[in-house]
Formats: structure tokens, sequence, C-alpha cells
């Protein structure tokens, strides 16, 4: 119950995070993303014009990348920009980001399937529960924060150490294939510029950290409230 619980909030988390595009807008400011493009996307060897593009434009692109891996990598190819007034739209992405991003989807997918099923499993055992009238015993909103506490605090420490080096790199060395091209320089990729990564990913990888410790505080919560109010045996 309490691994379902925390696997169920991790998903919620991941929802409600992408409706908010994870807090990239506010992020943009506080990282500087726009002096970074600025530096780095006259470099691009593929690309020319990026750096002429408005904010509110760096950002829904942001959006788009979010809403394809939260679709299976689906609207990548149409993800584009116009370096200046007149200009014909150009691709944001080359095919091997584009190739990368479709990865990262498909896992994404993966990852939300088994923390709807856990969550829907959640449900059930409370629900099994509360119709057998069967109370939790104490230790589980204790075990169950301590469980969630623990979660979020590896995602929060992990967040200090997202270098080319670090976990970030160790993470998509186990993840991907060997022949998987999955790191790119500013110079190669608008995706990375537009990310400043790996950066970002530390701020997100905390946002998603403490926003489950949330979740699951309220799914426990919740379901201290209906099995208490049922009354029964404790076991």
């Amino acid at each position: 119950m309490l691994v379902s619980g925390l696997l169920g909030a991790a998903y919620l988390a991941w929802l409600a995070l992408s409706a908010v595009d994870f807090g990239y807008p506010w992020l943009y400011d506080a990282l500087e993303i726009d002096a970074h493009i600025e530096r780095f996307g006259p470099q691009n060897r593929y690309r020319e014009g990026f750096e002429q593009t408005s904010d509110a434009r760096r950002i829904a692109l942001f959006g788009g990348i979010v809403d394809a891996i939260n679709n299976g990598g689906r609207g990548l190819e149409a993800l584009s920009y116009r370096p200046g007034t007149g200009r014909q739209a150009v691709p944001l992405l080359r095919q091997p980001e584009i190739e990368h991003l479709r990865l990262v989807g498909e896992l994404v997918a993966m990852l939300r399937a088994l923390g709807a099923v856990a969550l829907g499993v959640f449900i059930a055992l409370v629900g099994g529960m509360a119709v057998r009238r069967i109370r939790p015993a104490r230790l589980l909103p204790v075990g169950g924060m301590a469980l969630g506490g623990l979660a979020a605090g590896a995602l929060v420490f992990a967040s200090f150490d997202v270098s080319d080096t670090g976990w970030f790199a160790r993470l998509h060395e186990w993840v991907f294939p060997p022949d998987h091209q999955w790191f790119f320089y500013y110079q190669d990729s608008l995706m990375t510029t537009l990310m400043k990564a790996p950066d970002l990913f530390g701020p997100m990888a905390a946002a998603l950290g403490l926003t489950t410790c949330v979740f699951y505080a309220a799914l426990l919560g919740v379901a201290q409230w209906i099995l208490g109010s049922r009354g029964g045996s404790a076991t």
C-alpha cells in the first residue's frame, strides 16, 4: 500500500508539473536562459537566428517539447521558429534530437502507465479495507511519510549533481542503448541550448521530489480519514 501510494503520488506530481511545464517560465528568468541563448544561439552549427526569437516563443517551444514527450514523442517535427520577421520557419530539432526525445517519450509513457496502475492499486486497497472495515495501524502514516521523505530527499540530493559526469550522465548510460546519442553540445543543439542543460534538470528533479511528497501526504491523509472513519480493529 505504501509503495503503490508513493508511485501513484509520483504519477500525479508528473501530471501536475507537466501542466505548468515544470515551472519553465519562472526558471527561464531564474537561470538566465535568455542570456544563455543570446550567447550560444549564434554559435549553432546547424541552425541560425534562434537568438532573434522572443521569450514567449522560447517558452512555448519548451512547452511543446513537454507535450510531445507526454505523447510518446509525437509532434516533435512540427516544432519550429522564425529567425526574423518574414523569414521562413526553421525546424527547432535535428533528427538525432528527435530520436532522443522520442525515446524519452517512450520511457515516460512506460513510467506513467506504471504510476497510473499503482494509483489504481492504492485506491483499490483503500476501498477493500474500507469495505472490510479494516483500520490501518498507526504506523501507516509515519512509515508512509518516511518512505516519501526518503524518495523526495533522494531526488533533491540528486538535483545538486547534474553535471555531465555525475548521476545525470550515469542515468543516461544505464537507460539508453550504447549507440544512442543523448549528449549534445550547445553549438549542435537548440534543444540543449533552450534547456540550458543540464542546469535546468536540477530544479526539475527537486520540484518533482517535493511535489511527489505533497501528493503522497495527501493520499495517505485521505486514506487515513476514510479508514479511520469506518471504525473496526487495527491491523
